[in-house]
């Protein structure tokens, strides 16, 4: 069975500080994923540029296929020495899974990270290999569907020393934490949140080191489509409205030219709500057999704006409003793992401002920043114009 890995990452600063020491970089594509938390020495400006070296070489050494030996060396003999400390460090976590959920992890003076299997915390078996006078921890294992891996900086374990706890928050209490607080059903980012949010109670709102939570979940493949737009040639509009009915998973269509096309093409009516929920966003529509008709560019653009908020907010309200923008947010969020869009790519004259060419048109460009900020949520998007 291939799998689909649900990720979030989110991380508190340093008390006192601008910038985050710890970097978390991931890529994916149809065949892998693969994930690095990487911690630099100390805090700070000079603590994050390791990090972000770190992160950045190896997630790119790495989805190129090259071994773990190579990226190793070229870390170590990269990295910028620290004029005090004479050293150039920097820890990491790597994470590479297959679609099949056959999983490599490689440590290097990192917390080691927590196997989450409905409600039990699994050992992992490791291997240690010296690399450049380095030690490396390695495993290789099996995922199962809705297994979940929780890996953190050492600002997790160190969560309210001299505080709340004498020695912080050891690793086996963050595995008990685990255990009996988190379940199979919740996301990635619920995970995150709640170990993050205990860690900032622990340190009461002042972070004595950079404190990053990433979390990985084993979920099935969920698709959606989403037409906006309608095409330039109007004879293939029953050609596309095929394409979006015979797509597995949930039927989005925003825009109501899209909406008009849709319903006169599958015989239905195009209801439009006249619930006002929020003012500065058009009510819904409804057509029988698509899961949500939206109006387009003003929805869609505060829908990317609730989607931006994601990555580091603390909670998820925002997307549990009942307006068209907080739906089609939330579905494309919490419903869907492969999104293809399906533009038409003739122009509203409302939607374009005459100083623009056709292919600058404010459609187009707020659904690419739809698709952006849908790839930084992990998701797979396919882009389809007619």
């Amino acid at each position: 069975m291939k799998f689909f890995i649900d990720f979030a990452s989110s991380s508190l600063n340093k008390y006192g500080e601008e910038l985050c020491g710890d970097k978390v970089e991931f890529y994916h594509d149809e065949e892998k994923f693969i994930a690095v938390l990487s911690d630099g020495l100390g805090s700070g400006v000079k603590a994050n540029i390791l990090a972000t070296l770190t992160a950045k070489i190896a997630i790119t050494m790495l989805k190129e296929g090259l071994p773990i030996e190579e990226v190793v060396d070229t870390v170590i003999h990269t990295l910028p020495v620290c004029a005090v400390r004479n050293l150039a460090y920097s820890t990491f976590t790597i994470i590479k899974v297959d679609n099949d959920g056959m999983t490599y992890i490689a440590e290097f003076d990192n917390p080691s990270i927590f196997f989450v299997s409905d409600r039990e915390i699994k050992k992992i078996e490791w291997s240690t290999t010296e690399i450049n006078g380095r030690k490396i921890k390695e495993s290789k294992f099996k995922l199962e569907e809705k297994d979940i891996l929780v890996f953190v900086s050492d600002g997790v374990i160190h969560a309210g020393v001299g505080k709340v706890l004498n020695l912080g928050w050891q690793w086996d209490d963050i595995e008990k934490y685990l255990k009996e607080n988190t379940n199979r059903n919740m996301s990635a980012k619920t995970v995150t949140n709640l170990l993050l949010g205990a860690c900032d109670q622990l340190y009461m709102q002042q972070p004595g080191d950079d404190t990053t939570v990433a979390t990985i979940k084993a979920v099935r493949p969920r698709k959606a489509v989403i037409f906006s737009g309608p095409p330039i040639d109007p004879n293939i509009d029953s050609e596309i409205v095929d394409k979006i009915m015979s797509t597995c998973g949930k039927k989005i269509v925003c825009g109501g030219t899209a909406g008009n096309i849709v319903a006169r093409e599958l015989g239905e009516e195009l209801r439009t709500s006249f619930t006002i929920i929020d003012k500065d966003i058009p009510p819904i529509g409804y057509i029988k057999g698509i899961d949500l008709a939206t109006e387009g560019v003003l929805t869609i653009r505060k829908a990317t704006e609730k989607l931006e908020k994601i990555k580091n907010a603390t909670n998820l309200k925002f997307l549990y409003e009942e307006d068209g923008a907080s739906k089609l947010a939330r579905m494309l969020y919490e419903d869907c793992t492969h999104i293809k869009l399906i533009i038409g790519r003739a122009i509203n004259p409302a939607h374009q401002n005459p100083d623009f060419p056709n292919e600058l048109s404010i459609k187009l460009y707020v659904l690419n920043e739809l698709k952006t900020v849908l790839i930084n949520l992990g998701k797979i998007v396919e882009v389809e114009f007619y």
